[in-house]
């Protein structure tokens, strides 16, 4: 089997894709601005444009099955691949269908769901969870807190800021427990590392940029502070306990919907970014009951759906041989 991407060579696939040795087409599409003006007519004229060029990279790749990942670049290429009868599917990451995959829902034979979605059901939609990556669940906890400089007893906070960094959270975590607290790990993303640096006043509280061992720093944690984007359901699968609180700007606020499905079910408690000064009584009383923690770790992994790269996958492969 082949697989190739394609993509929008000014988005961060252009840089992934072939950094982990598959090939990638690119076509020119953006997403549309908010407000009118000259940017919207630009993008407005690159949608009109990439379904052509979306069909003449399936001309050339010429593949049994497309698989729009969401966002305004898939939706061009599922158009054309039910133009040129090639079986579509897509996939959806958040507890509400954004846009670009309403729009492109009814070109697709299969919207794949990570949460559960209102008014989306029927043989269409396939509720399969977030796939994760398998190399994030095998971390081992004595091994990654030595790795990281943590101490070998005791709870350890985690904190997660995502990729490029969540300021609210980054910035909450250095000023309550840059002097004091339980251990810490804290990923704080590129752009706050160093004005955050210079508020870290402990060994045990260890701030980094990123890290190529995300399986490690989910092992090592008991507790985490975490936005409710994908990060979430890697959370999820290694069964830790989470404070998630929603980027409260999201789109049709899909971040604090995801973050509710995990509250519901037992393995997680939201809190909205407005409301961060109840964090730290609340981290104090979490870490304090181990039975809830218990309950609580059972309820994440109960939640989460680690074969779901493997049910989309086993779908897809369907799609193509009913083509065939």
């Amino acid at each position: 089997m082949t697989v190739t991407f394609a993509g929008s060579p000014d988005r961060v696939e252009s840089q992934l894709v072939p950094e982990a040795g598959y090939e990638l087409d690119t076509f020119s599409i953006t997403g549309f601005p908010r407000r009118p003006g000259v940017g919207l007519l630009r993008a407005l004229v690159r949608a009109a444009r990439a379904p052509f060029a979306c069909s003449r990279i399936l001309a050339k790749r010429r593949p049994d099955v497309v698989l729009g990942a969401g966002g305004y670049v898939a939706g061009p290429m599922v158009l054309a691949a039910r133009l040129r009868g090639i079986p579509a599917a897509l996939t959806e990451a958040d507890a509400h269908l954004g846009l670009a995959n309403r729009l492109a829902a009814p070109f697709a034979r299969r919207v794949f769901l990570a949460y559960p979605v209102s008014g989306r059901r029927g043989d269409k939609y396939r509720l399969v969870g977030r796939p994760t990556p398998q190399s994030h669940l095998d971390g081992d906890r004595e091994q990654a807190r030595d790795r990281f400089g943590l101490p070998a007893e005791g709870a350890v906070l985690a904190v997660f800021g995502g990729l490029a960094g969540a300021q609210a959270l980054n910035e909450f975590a250095a000023d309550t427990y840059g002097t004091s607290g339980p251990a810490v790990l804290h990923i704080a993303g590129e752009r706050d590392y160093a004005t955050l640096r210079p508020r870290i006043e402990r060994d045990d509280y260890v701030l980094l940029e990123t890290t190529n061992d995300f399986g490690g720093a989910l092992a090592v944690a008991d507790l985490a502070i975490s936005r409710a984007g994908g990060t979430v359901w890697e959370l999820a699968a290694a069964g830790i306990p989470s404070i998630l609180v929603p980027y409260p700007h999201a789109t049709a606020d899909h971040q604090a919907l995801n973050a509710r499905y995990f509250e519901e079910g037992g393995g997680a408690v939201v809190v909205r970014q407005h409301d961060l000064a109840r964090v730290p009584a609340l981290v104090d009383e979490l870490l304090s009951d181990e039975g809830r923690l218990r309950a609580m770790t059972d309820a994440m992994k109960a939640l989460a759906k680690p074969e779901a790269a493997a049910v989309v996958a086993d779908e897809l492969v369907r799609l193509a041989q009913e083509r065939r």
